[in-house]
């Protein structure tokens, strides 16, 4: 065995022999050193009563199992007053006593274990030339306790759910250095402030606005500052403007009907002028066929640009997957070759007398011309006949293009969006369903200007702003939005000032939803708090 082999070992062995099988290296070994301390009083001894061997698993060897074969000596105590006359010597770097696998080995299966979780890690270990139980993997996670974690300064904390509804926990997360440093079995106030008690030291404190939090914090550090998400600000602005808009239903579906058609400026309905009779929209398969046509001839112009560069018509074969007598006919023929097939009669001939006097007699339903049909014979599908009936509904006077007469109104959450959205982040109708609505209700486009102005304040975060806002509020629709804000006063102009926020504590509980899904819902809570704070 070479040098560089043997250095491998644990430190302190001298290795008698290496014995290479089909499945497994076994290395026999034993301890350097002549003398061994007394576990109860230390005292050394260099009297030995008798040797046994120990049958350790270890790494893998160039995809063999490893096993090491240790012999260890037992030595008597020479202390006359040490209860334990006989005791076997310590291999603290080696091996844990009575254990049958090395400290090394025991590591690499643990870390195994954090990472893949128990059944799935074993049959990775397995791959790997290091067999073990998926039993065995979650008893290395909880044997080794985790590494006390230095009091953070600013920290993040939020709930997450075992079951939806009916059980949460809180996770906390080290805002500086981006990673969670403890969870917590419940979301009580009470949970909160005995964590920050047993950890003082910390100074800032970010969180959503639920109450329980808020009163946690101030019980267990009073002097920590609270800083409330500003994506909860915002979706509390957007509850809020929900509940106001139940009151406007009229108003929601007129500002719909002139969406559908383009509007002006005073959100009245403008001149459309009329689609050209004779376009007709593409249909899906020539769409597709459009898609495949100028993939082939992208292809056909590769072709010509590896020839024009001297490459041999194998080899462009070769590089484009192309047969080589392709290669041969399309260079043949100095232009794309004429891949369009034939035009083929649609299902819809032998009917076409019939849709045409029904649409002449004022049916213009596609979906009962398509039902009359069917019950003369007619196989095809409803939207071959509705793609048939686009283009001459286009036709008919009084009538606006289909993508604008099928948009529909929007739910009341939605509509509590765009209304305080950037022109940028809404398209054309939705900004003519938002015009049509607040020229209708001026108290509506008051209030409106309210949460647009507090929206761009919370994003540009102008803490400065808030007191007058808070101000402007006074007897309007947001005055009880604004009354939850002024409870909570402290927490929210530190949002407005400080750039901490929940975000890199949702990132955390989307990382700890997946590893809880890796468990198939059997997980413990201590188990999944070591692998949540543990695994790499």
């Amino acid at each position: 065995m070479s040098k560089s082999l043997l250095s491998l070992l644990p430190a302190g062995l001298v290795v008698d022999q290496v014995t290479v099988d089909a499945d497994r290296v076994v290395v026999a070994a034993h301890v350097r050193a002549v003398t061994a301390a007394c576990p109860l009083c230390r005292r050394p001894s260099r009297r030995v009563h008798s040797r046994y061997s120990r049958r350790l698993g270890d790494l893998p060897w160039q995809g063999r199992m490893g096993e090491l074969r240790l012999q260890v000596r037992r030595f008597r105590c020479p202390a006359a007053d040490c209860p334990r006359r006989v005791f076997a010597e310590r291999l603290p770097t080696v091996a844990a006593p009575r254990v049958r696998r090395t400290r090394r080995l025991a590591e690499a299966q643990r870390t195994i274990a954090l990472s893949a979780d128990g059944d799935p890690g074993a049959r990775l270990a397995t791959r790997l030339a290091m067999p073990v139980s998926g039993d065995t993997l979650l008893r290395l996670i909880r044997a080794e306790p985790m590494a006390p974690i230095p009091t953070p300064r600013v920290i993040g904390i939020d709930d997450w759910a075992w079951r939806r509804g009916k059980r949460y926990s809180t996770i906390v997360v080290d805002l500086e250095h981006r990673r969670p440093i403890n969870l917590l079995p419940d979301r009580q106030a009470d949970t909160v402030a005995a964590w920050l008690k047993a950890h003082p030291g910390v100074e800032i404190v970010a969180h959503d606005r639920a109450g329980a939090y808020a009163d946690g914090i101030r019980r267990g550090v009073p002097t920590a500052v609270q800083v409330a998400d500003r994506w909860h600000l915002l979706h509390n602005l957007t509850d809020a403007l929900r509940e106001i808009l139940t009151g406007h239903h009229r108003d929601l579906r007129a500002a719909a009907k002139l969406a559908a058609a383009p509007v002006d400026g005073t959100g009245q309905e403008a001149h459309v002028p009329q689609p050209d009779q004779g376009g007709k929209p593409p249909t899906r398969r020539e769409q597709r066929s459009a898609v495949i046509q100028a993939a082939r001839q992208a292809r056909f112009e590769k072709v010509v640009a590896l020839n024009a560069r001297g490459w041999s018509q194998t080899r462009i074969a070769q590089t484009l997957g192309l047969d080589r007598k392709t290669v041969r006919v399309w260079l043949r023929s100095g232009q794309p070759p004429p891949w369009r097939q034939p035009a083929k009669g649609s299902q819809l001939d032998p009917f076409l007398d019939h849709l045409h006097r029904r649409w002449d007699e004022g049916c213009h339903n596609a979906a009962r011309l398509w039902r009359e049909i069917k019950s003369l014979g007619f196989t095809g599908q409803r939207t071959t006949v509705r793609d048939w009936a686009r283009p001459l509904r286009q036709t008919i006077p009084g009538t606006t293009c289909a993508v604008s007469a099928s948009w529909r109104a929007p739910s009341r959450r939605r509509a509590a969006w765009l209304v305080v959205a950037d022109a940028t982040e809404i398209d054309a109708t939705e900004q003519a369903f938002v015009t049509a609505l607040l020229s209708r209700s001026p108290k509506l486009a008051q209030t409106v200007a309210l949460a647009r102005a507090f929206r761009t304040m919370v994003r540009e975060q102008r803490a400065g702003e808030l007191d007058e806002w808070l101000l402007a509020t006074d007897g309007t629709a947001l005055a009880r939005f604004a009354g939850g804000l002024k409870r909570d006063l402290a927490a929210v102009r530190a949002a407005l000032s400080l750039p901490w926020s929940t975000g890199p504590v949702e990132g955390q509980i989307s990382r700890l939803k997946t590893i809880k899904r890796t468990m198939n819902g059997r997980g413990s809570f201590d188990l999944l708090r070591h692998r949540v704070l543990e695994a790499a």
